[in-house]
């Protein structure tokens, strides 16, 4: 009978912790690549966020710049059946066969900052892209007054941020035909920047301008041209994202400018707990965006 008593005790305790397990919701981040610095300060945003919160468990995966990675970190998610997908992605095409088995589980999805072209999502981040490619390019072109040459330092070119900020930029600075447009490609990474420009200043091609679609690649372009003595503040550069070495170096004249880019992380764990108490959402959530230049840095919060 002891031992009996024992065992009922023992089950009711462990009752009791399925319970409480059973209160938990967990949020998943499958992240594309954490070298990025953007894409890594997403995740611990997101982490610091569920942290203010007892009754959420968050999570998350570094697919390591690898599309096949992502989709089996996903496709782990389903299988351990958390509450919560988030997804930043890679390739806006990629992901189609994964989101569809994930909507018939019925997952809650939500699509962070890179669009996708399925719909089988529950809501999808993100801030105009084509904005800010337009306030890059205004921007530069009146510091330009109308003439000169711009480098355009793209992201992934398989991303729809990198798509969508082309767009913009390049459909407004084509208003002015005296400034001419050379592309490269730095797939939002210092690395892949510094190379990059490194050919730039090796090839003697003269710019009088950058716009790169994140400050990480301003930050690559801006160590290439200090190890081939070019003064950074000769030139107008114009970065995306905001972050605080932008924010140091618009202080000390070696940047123009950023366009302030939201990382949406809080902003999609606090929307999953509104979908974790069965509160509607839309579809489509926008974050602003704001050039910060001069004279507003101080006065604008760095994204990280």
């Amino acid at each position: 009978m002891k031992n009996f008593n024992k065992i009922l005790l023992i089950m009711a305790f462990a009752s009791l912790m399925f319970a409480g397990e059973n209160k938990l919701k967990v949020i998943a981040f499958a992240q594309d690549d954490m070298s990025n610095d953007f894409r890594k300060a997403q995740v611990y945003e997101g982490l610091n966020e569920a942290k203010k919160h007892k009754n959420i468990k968050y999570i998350y995966s570094d697919a390591k710049a690898q599309t096949s990675l992502l989709i089996a970190n996903i496709q782990k998610y389903i299988d351990m059946n958390v509450d919560c997908i988030i997804v930043g992605t890679n390739d806006e095409k990629a992901l189609d066969e994964i989101l569809e088995q994930a909507d018939k589980k019925g997952k809650k999805i939500i699509i962070l900052d890179r669009g996708v072209k399925s719909d089988k999502y529950t809501t999808f981040i993100n801030s105009d892209n084509i904005e800010i490619g337009q306030i890059g390019a205004k921007y530069i072109a009146e510091k330009l007054n109308y003439k000169g040459v711009v480098l355009l330092f793209e992201g992934l070119l398989t991303a729809d941020v990198t798509q969508l900020r082309t767009k913009g930029f390049m459909d407004e600075i084509s208003k002015h035909t005296d400034i001419k447009v050379i592309k490269r490609t730095g797939n939002y990474l210092r690395r892949d920047a510094i190379m990059e420009m490194e050919k730039v200043i090796k090839a003697e091609i003269k710019i009088d301008a950058i716009f790169a679609e994140s400050d990480s690649m301003v930050s690559g372009a801006r160590s290439a041209m200090m190890r081939y003595k070019i003064d950074p503040s000769s030139i107008i550069m114009v970065g995306c994202d905001y972050t605080s070495e932008a924010q140091d170096a618009i202080k000390k004249g070696t940047q123009t400018g950023s366009v302030l880019f939201p990382l949406g992380a809080t902003k999609a764990v606090k929307v999953a707990i509104k979908l974790f108490d069965n509160q509607k959402v839309e579809k489509h959530i926008e974050i602003p965006v704001k050039l910060v230049t001069k004279e507003n840095v101080e006065q604008v919060k760095p994204i990280f």
